[in-house]
């Protein structure tokens, strides 16, 4: 079944990617970048829409391809309620939950409802989206913040972490199912997830900052220090904000975000930045320990992934402080187009069956 056509969407912040697949051979892989200017015209993302689909369609023609042979096309999944990982039917309900942002604005928003137009567009097409960033396996006890106004949450790189846990389970000859996995994504944000036999039972909120602080990501901060910072009268809620999320990790320490840059400069022998770039794998070795907890110490292996995954230092780094819990393997950068086309493929081949999106909001935390 090699001949089968597969559209692969993603939706970023500044770009639109896509690719067009044959089986798992990719025929076609596009990045649209988007200036500030373009994208300032538009008053929300989900605005954005009309735009970015039609920039799709007449690149396809363009490049000469079939259109009408796709027949499967998979974007990437938004901040809709959470669900548990799969492939899911864009239905009405998760385009309603889309366009509102129910869990956030996030450009990936626009991935499910750019499947759907294109999809209409072509007899017998059907969209999709798999393991987007809300998807939620936590187990209840995983949940428990510490007050019950409060609850953990799990907003995390699922689509990524899946894909390379299903990647490293088949060059074990085993199933994903099969195997206790510790995935860590390093990038712009950081997230480190437990993976139980096939479901991610425990994982910090990597989109909020919580875990390991990143490049441009607080991380999880002394909690008595920022509610001085938010009271003290000196900063507004959307500074402090960005304090957490955009301007911390090494944009704060280091006034860069690019890890390239960090890793040069303590290279080069300056001090500071060897310090906070030892932090950053000293912060994610500690949680990678948390989760060998999570897994009773039953861990197979660590996975290590993601833009930062690149840098041999900071992977050895990680390596060093745990690898005496279970063999570490480094799976560089990150390829969400072909994820998303595996998925896709899986669904196609009868590997695996389409989940419905019933769209139930997460359990809200008892107000005392």
């Amino acid at each position: 079944m090699s001949d089968i056509l597969v559209l692969a969407v993603n939706p970023g912040s500044t770009s639109t990617k896509f690719a067009v697949y044959e089986g798992e051979k990719p025929v076609l892989v596009k990045t649209l970048r988007h200036s500030i200017e373009e994208i300032s015209k538009y008053k929300s993302i989900v605005a954005q829409f009309d735009f970015r689909k039609g920039l799709i369609i007449d690149a396809l023609v363009e490049e000469g391809i079939h259109v009408d042979a796709i027949k499967h096309i998979i974007g990437r999944g938004g901040l809709t309620w959470p669900m548990e990982s799969g492939v899911y039917l864009v239905n009405n309900l998760m385009l309603e939950h889309a366009r509102e942002g129910v869990m956030g604005q996030h450009a990936s928003n626009l991935g499910p409802l750019i499947a759907d137009y294109v999809a209409l567009q072509i007899p017998g097409a059907r969209a999709y989206i798999a393991d987007p960033v809300v998807t939620d396996e936590l187990e209840e006890i995983a949940r428990i913040a510490g007050h019950p106004r409060f609850e953990r949450v799990s907003i995390f790189h699922a689509l990524n972490q899946k894909a390379i846990a299903r990647l490293h389970a088949r060059t074990t000859g085993k199933a994903y199912e099969e195997l206790n996995l510790i995935v860590t994504h390093l990038g712009g944000g950081i997230s480190v997830g437990a993976h139980k036999k096939g479901r991610v039972i425990d994982v910090n909120n990597a989109l909020n900052g919580e875990g390991p602080f990143s490049p441009e990501r607080s991380g999880t901060l002394p909690v008595y220090q920022v509610v001085d910072h938010c009271f003290s009268g000196k900063f507004t809620r959307d500074q402090i904000l960005r304090m957490v999320v955009g301007e911390g990790g090494y944009v704060a320490y280091l006034g860069t975000n690019n890890a390239q840059e960090v890793q040069q400069m303590a290279e080069a022998g300056d001090p500071r930045a060897r310090l906070i770039q030892d932090a950053l794998g000293y912060q994610v070795a500690k949680l990678i320990g948390e989760m060998a907890v999570v897994l009773c110490g039953n861990v197979d292996a660590i996975l290590l992934t993601g833009g930062l995954a690149h840098n041999r230092y900071l992977t050895d780094y990680i390596t060093a402080r745990t690898g005496f819990i279970a063999p570490v393997k480094v799976y560089p950068g990150e390829d969400e187009l072909q994820a998303l086309a595996m998925n896709a493929l899986r669904v196609a081949r009868g590997e695996t069956e389409p989940r419905i999106y019933t769209g139930h909001p997460p359990t809200k935390p008892t107000r005392t």
